[in-house]
Order: C-alpha cells, then sequence, then structure tokens
C-alpha cells in the first residue's frame, strides 16, 4: 500500500487530485472518466464523485494500486 502525505495546511485531497499526484492518470478528463466508469473505490465502496473529499485515514483503491491518504 502507498500513501499519500497531505500538504500540512490541507485537510483533504479530492479525489481526481489524487489520482493525478500519484500518476495513475495523466488528466483531470481522464480521472473523471476512471471514477464515471465505476473504477475507484474509496473505503471499499465505489465512487462516483470525483470531487470526493479524502481525508486523513481514507483509502483509495484503483487497478492494482492501493492508496492511503494520510496527515
Amino acid at each position: 500500500m502507498e500513501e499519500l502525505k497531505l500538504r500540512e495546511k490541507d485537510e483533504f485531497i479530492n479525489l481526481s487530485q489524487l489520482l493525478k499526484a500519484m500518476n495513475l492518470v495523466e488528466s483531470g478528463a481522464m480521472a473523471k472518466e476512471v471514477i464515471d466508469e465505476g473504477l475507484v473505490k474509496v473505503d471499499g465502496e465505489v465512487e462516483s464523485r470525483y470531487r470526493r473529499k479524502l481525508y486523513d485515514g481514507m483509502v483509495v483503491e484503483f487497478e492494482e494500486n492501493t492508496i492511503k491518504v494520510v496527515k
């Protein structure tokens, strides 16, 4: 499992931003597409909101990647 550390001033990151920051997608449009297709899970549930706020401790799954958000 990989980790994405939030910047000190941030309380959350949007799902589409996380996918781009971890280089799992090339653009925001591609992030929206994979989310719309139901290919991304947050805490084990399929997520359809590309602006879903992810907070410390939340886990994102996409393809073979698992990323935990940490503060």
